[in-house]
């Protein structure tokens, strides 16, 4: 296990009177046991119904096939009691047709399908694991849902994000997971794992002070790419004190649209993110294979790499690109000498490294 990173105290200007984020946590936390009936379900209509019905300590069990429709659910678990969605990989959600008007803000509304392959919304104490989510607009979409943890699922050819936590969907866990080509509609939006919303989202998605508070979340030991085409990790201002640990970042395919051109773009602070593995091949466009950046104030700020290793292939300049210094006064950026770097037009980082 490595060290504990020491605190980096950030004081965020984005609410008036907020507080230092809670550092991020050095161990994921354990899943509990499911604790109630299981439910097995062989059909759509089953898993529909049974998503409606769920309750604390419930186990709903896929049956190996291919599941079409909108699935949601808005039950809640509990800490002690949470809700689990498992099968086996060759159990396959899909979602291939949208239906209906948006209300506003992707909220549920009767007859509303905005083609997700599994939605949770309002719905905190969840364990997803096993499945398989492909063929839909957007993967597995997890809103105003805390305490969700994703273990073990294969997400792959979907049209945006494959993986997002959002809505202050706060302390998740996304781990042992694949995914693969994103963005088959739209490049741009065709993000890994995407943590919290842009400041432009923030009065359809911030229910938190304002903010989309998706914080702490962990993101642990998955398998990013090939054909992901905008950032493996896309880190969104507003977010706070996660961890990013133990993940392999393939970067072959990377579309460069609306500047989604790195592994990770950390626009959040005080992550830690250690022991990935990186690499870029064409084809694609790459120019770093970490960046920050600033959109609001105290944003990107207080982040630390620590035994990173990335190989660029000869496409990219920096191995840690840290945009500005100036607007993380007090807390800073923090690039160790244990990262490495190779195939990089200009090294290592572009900001003094630290022992």
């Amino acid at each position: 296990m490595s060290p504990q990173v020491p605190l980096l105290v950030c004081i965020f200007a984005l609410v008036a009177g907020g507080t230092a984020p809670t550092p991020p946590p050095t161990t994921p936390p354990p899943t509990p046991p499911a604790t109630g009936p299981v439910v097995d379900v062989g059909t759509a209509g089953q898993l529909s119904a049974a998503l409606a019905a769920a309750r604390p300590g419930q186990t709903i069990r896929l049956a190996p096939g291919t599941y079409s429709g909108a699935f949601l659910s808005r039950a809640a678990g509990t800490a002690a009691a949470p809700i689990t969605l498992t099968g086996p990989p060759t159990a396959i959600l899909t979602n291939p047709e949208t239906s209906g008007t948006n209300p506003g803000c992707s909220v549920p509304a009767a007859g509303f399908d905005p083609g997700y392959g599994f939605w949770l919304y309002g719905a905190a104490h969840w364990n997803l694991s096993g499945f398989t989510v492909t063929g839909a607009a957007k993967g597995i979409m997890i809103d105003a849902s805390p305490h969700v943890t994703i273990d073990g699922v294969f997400v792959h050819d979907i049209g945006d994000e494959g993986v997002h936590f959002r809505r202050s969907s706060a302390d998740g866990v996304i781990r042992n997971s694949r995914i693969e080509r994103t963005g088959t509609a739209q490049p741009q939006y065709g993000e890994g794992i995407y943590l919290g919303s842009a400041n432009s989202n923030w009065s359809c998605h911030g229910n938190t002070g304002g903010i989309d508070a998706s914080d702490r979340i962990q993101v642990l030991n998955n398998r990013v790419g090939p054909g992901v085409t905008a950032e493996h990790v896309d880190v969104k201002e507003g977010t706070a004190g996660g961890v990013i640990r133990g993940n392999t970042w393939n970067g072959q395919g990377i579309a460069g649209q609306n500047s989604a051109d790195s592994w990770l773009d950390v626009k959040g602070s005080n992550y830690l993110i250690e022991s990935n593995t990186g690499s870029f091949s064409a084809p694609g466009v790459f120019a770093n294979g970490y960046e920050t950046h600033h959109p609001t104030a105290g944003s990107g700020c207080g982040n630390v790499w620590r035994d990173n290793h990335s190989d660029l292939g000869g496409a990219g300049r920096w191995a840690i690109n840290v945009t500005s210094t100036s607007k993380c006064a007090g807390n800073l950026n923090v690039v160790h000498a244990s990262n490495t770097v190779t195939g990089a037009a200009s090294g290592l980082t572009n900001i003094a490294v630290t022992p």
